[in-house]
This record gives C-alpha cells, sequence and structure tokens, in this order.
C-alpha cells in the first residue's frame, strides 16, 4: 500500500439528479458573516444512495460548523422540474447538457465559494464514463475535494482517463476504505498525498433494547433479520431465501424482512421481475410466510426503527467490488449483529470479530451462521457491541468534521491552494498511515474509537 495516505477520523474536540439555472440568489457571503462552500451531487428527493449521502452529508457539515454557507448543487437525470428540490439546492444540473457545467462552474466562481465538494459516481454526469464532470472541474477555481463512491479495480479506458483526470484537477480525493486507496494508487497512479480515506457517515440515535422496537412495530413474538436498501439482483436476496428452510429449523420464528423500493432504473428497464421472483422463490420453498417485502422507499425514522428492532443484519451482495456500503455504515453504527458476503467494504469494517463473513452465494454458510446467532444471545450481544464501538467514529457529526477539516474550514483556517493541482492539504485529527498493511489501518482506527468513547462526545447511552 502507498506510505502517505491519511486515514481521517474527526476527534472528539472537534448512482444517477438540473439546467443550470440559478435559484433565488442567496446573500452574499460577507453580507451574512458566513464563509461559503459548495456541494455537488445527487440530492434528495431523488431516491438513490448518492442522494442520501449527500444529503447527510450537509447535515454533518452544517453540524460542525454553522459559519458556513452551504450552496447544493444537484444533478438532475430526469426532465428539468422533476424533483422538488429544496431551498438548500442553488442550482441544478440536467446531467446530459454540457453547457450547464460550464454555467453552474461560473456561478461557482461568482459565489466566492472557499472549497467545493462533489460527489462522485461515474452514472451521475453526462458524457462517456461521466466525463462532463470534468468541464465543471477544470473551470472551477476553488479548491476541489471529490469523494469517490465507487473505484473499478479494471476500469475500461474511458473511465481510467476520466478518475486519472479527476484526481488532477483535485486538491484531494476521499475514498471510504483503504482498498479505495489502495486501487487509486495502484490503478490511477493517484499521489498518495492527495489520498484521504473517511468512512461513510451513519446516524447518530441511542442505542435501546431491541424489545422496544419489535413491540412499536408488531414483532415482539419474532427473531428478526434484515436486508434494507434499494432492492437489485446483485443484493443476493435469493441467498437468504434458500437459506430460510434450515435457519427455520433452528428458529422456528424467525421473520426476514427485506425493505425497500425497486431501484428506480430497475423499474423503468424490467419492471418488478426481481422482486416477484424472489416471491416465488419464496413460495416454491415454503417459506413465505417468514418473509416479509417492504416495498417502500423508508424515511431515515423507519429505517433506524427497522433496524434496532432487528436481531441479525445481513448483506449477502453478490460481488466483491463494492468499496463503500451505506446499510453496512448504518448497521454499524446502530450496534447490529452483522452476517455479510466480503465485498470489500464488508471485509474491512467486519474483521476483527465486528461481524461474521460468508462466502458470496453460499446458503449454507448463511443457514449455519445466522441459526447459530438467533439461539445464542450472549454472542448476538457480543457482536452488537463490537459493532457499535466500532461505529462511533463514522457518526455524521465526526464525518462532517473530518471533511471540513481537510478543507480548512473547520477551525478558521484555509487550504493551502498556491497551485491547485499540487496543493498539499493538512489538518490536525489526521493520522498519516504510513503502511497499508491492513492490520496496521484497523489498530488505528481501534485507538481512535476507544479515545472517542472515554470523552462520551457522541450522544451514546
Amino acid at each position: 500500500m502507498p506510505a502517505g495516505v491519511e486515514f481521517s477520523l474527526a476527534s472528539s474536540e472537534d448512482v444517477m439528479a438540473c439546467s443550470a439555472l440559478p435559484r433565488e440568489e442567496s446573500p452574499a457571503a460577507g453580507q451574512t458573516g458566513k464563509r461559503r462552500a459548495v456541494l455537488i451531487g445527487n440530492f434528495t428527493p431523488r431516491v438513490c444512495g448518492i442522494a442520501t449521502f449527500t444529503r447527510d452529508l450537509l447535515g454533518g457539515l452544517s453540524g460542525a460548523n454553522d459559519a458556513v454557507q452551504w450552496d447544493v448543487v444537484a444533478m438532475n437525470d430526469r426532465e428539468p422540474g422533476f424533483y422538488a428540490f429544496g431551498p438548500e439546492v442553488r442550482h441544478v444540473i440536467q446531467q446530459e447538457t454540457a453547457a450547464d457545467y460550464l454555467r453552474t462552474a461560473d456561478a461557482i466562481n461568482r459565489s466566492n465559494a472557499e472549497a467545493v465538494f462533489v460527489q462522485h459516481e461515474f452514472g451521475i454526469f453526462g458524457g462517456p464514463a461521466g466525463e462532463h464532470v470534468l468541464l465543471l472541474l477544470r473551470r472551477i477555481r476553488a479548491p476541489v475535494i471529490v469523494t469517490l463512491h465507487t473505484v473499478l479495480a479494471s476500469p475500461n479506458d474511458d473511465q481510467r482517463r476520466v478518475l486519472e483526470e479527476i484526481i488532477g484537477l483535485s486538491a484531494a480525493v476521499v475514498v471510504m476504505a483503504a482498498t479505495g486507496a489502495r486501487l487509486l494508487a495502484e490503478v490511477y497512479n493517484a499521489p498518495s498525498d492527495r489520498i484521504r480515506v473517511i468512512p461513510h457517515g451513519a446516524p447518530t440515535r441511542p442505542r435501546l433494547p431491541t424489545a422496544s422496537f419489535k413491540k412499536r412495530l408488531g414483532l415482539e413474538r419474532r427473531q428478526t433479520l434484515l436486508t434494507f436498501g434499494l432492492l437489485s439482483p446483485n443484493k443476493g436476496i435469493e441467498t437468504i431465501i434458500r437459506a430460510m428452510p434450515e435457519i427455520l429449523r433452528r428458529a422456528p420464528d424467525a421473520l426476514y424482512l427485506v425493505a425497500g423500493a425497486t431501484q428506480p432504473n430497475l423499474v423503468r428497464e424490467r419492471g418488478e421481475e426481481y422482486r416477484e421472483g424472489l416471491m416465488r422463490l419464496a413460495a416454491e420453498l415454503g417459506v413465505e410466510q417468514s418473509i416479509q417485502f417492504i416495498d417502500k422507499y423508508l424515511s431515515d425514522e423507519e429505517l433506524v426503527d427497522l433496524l434496532q428492532a432487528s436481531d441479525v443484519y445481513v448483506t449477502p451482495y453478490l460481488t466483491e467490488a463494492q468499496i463503500t456500503s451505506g446499510t453496512l455504515s448504518y448497521a454499524i453504527a446502530l450496534g447490529r449483529p452483522i452476517v455479510s458476503t466480503p465485498y470489500w467494504h464488508a471485509s474491512e469494517a467486519l474483521a476483527d470479530g465486528v461481524g461474521v463473513l460468508c462466502p458470496f452465494g453460499d446458503t449454507s454458510c448463511f443457514a449455519r451462521t445466522i441459526g447459530d446467532l438467533l439461539v445464542d444471545d450472549a454472542r448476538r450481544a457480543d457482536l452488537a457491541q463490537r459493532a457499535w464501538r466500532y461505529g462511533l467514529s463514522s457518526r455524521w457529526p465526526n464525518v462532517g468534521a473530518a471533511y471540513l477539516r481537510l478543507a480548512g474550514l473547520l477551525s478558521g483556517s484555509l487550504m493551502e491552494t498556491g497551485s491547485r493541482r499540487g496543493s498539499r492539504l493538512w489538518g490536525q485529527g489526521h493520522a498519516a498511515i504510513n503502511s497499508w498493511d491492513r492490520r496496521t489501518v484497523r489498530a488505528w482506527r481501534w485507538r481512535h474509537m476507544a479515545q472517542i468513547t472515554s470523552l462520551g462526545a457522541l450522544g451514546a447511552e
């Protein structure tokens, strides 16, 4: 692994959305007394993981420093006006309209923003491999920090070209797992001092007894398994459905909750074919009474309630190349016992006993592991405690503070820009990782989580 990459956590001291027509101009930064920064990406009410992430990151950033005025630029993949964005969205970029990217860059430059944070996924920007985003980045004068939600191990030529130029135009690139940092250095030749690792954020909520949430949701007589998120074939839900006969032999009152609407693009292309196939499979196996599909886009409150009512959280994803999972981050932060396949994020986050890993598509492993957990209260409690402690560092207030420190917007000091393409970033609260051995990274995180826990800054019980 490359030396010099930084793994960033704040200490307690501190895929797919816009005619660039500005909304009513907000007051200039000098008039409000606030410094100004910009956040670009998909944004709610658009239904996708990056939209939710961008909204939650905005909350974390604002909570960490309310002296910064944030202007959101939302990406739009539908006809103009399709999404009813809120007042925090100052500009909208129509995904396939190149001129919108240029006009938005000019508006950002006129706003005197001190930093620009971009959420990147190839599919949310127009052009081959999302190359229209380069029009924006080449023109923006402020330092740009890009969060990469996907880092491909085997990119095609366009994907490699676009991402390498994004790296060159950025003051820093952020990934959410150590594997992403390694790929950036090895596959895309990213300078190690430009890479930062900041974990995916997760909600802050006190730990409360599972029984109270089960009673609220009418689940008090069931042992609950949960998978949530937008439904698509790569989620591997069929693996758990096939495991249910054996799970029910061990725990007859088990109930598998599959929560979330089907991925919107999948619905447009193929309807509810995948969900209907899962329901047929459950019926064929005679377990349809022990599986409940919650076919809706759940609010944050509903999701967190379901998580806190779950006895075991499951991510049976089918492919290794997933650098981050927001649903996994939520489950860890809320202290759920977790069983997962070893995709990249899970392999890192669940190591050292934080969770349990089963091979991809291994129905027998999932059946055995989940069955064991459902009949062993002490083991579940131990896994829950390990996950909760591990997740303390990834609460949104801490993640927001880490991003602000990276940009110099937390303590009042500015990023050293000089030449933007060669700027060196700095910030207190960043711990340098000189070796990308996974054991080194994990040991560093455990030390910092212990410090955060002892200071009691996160509102946990």
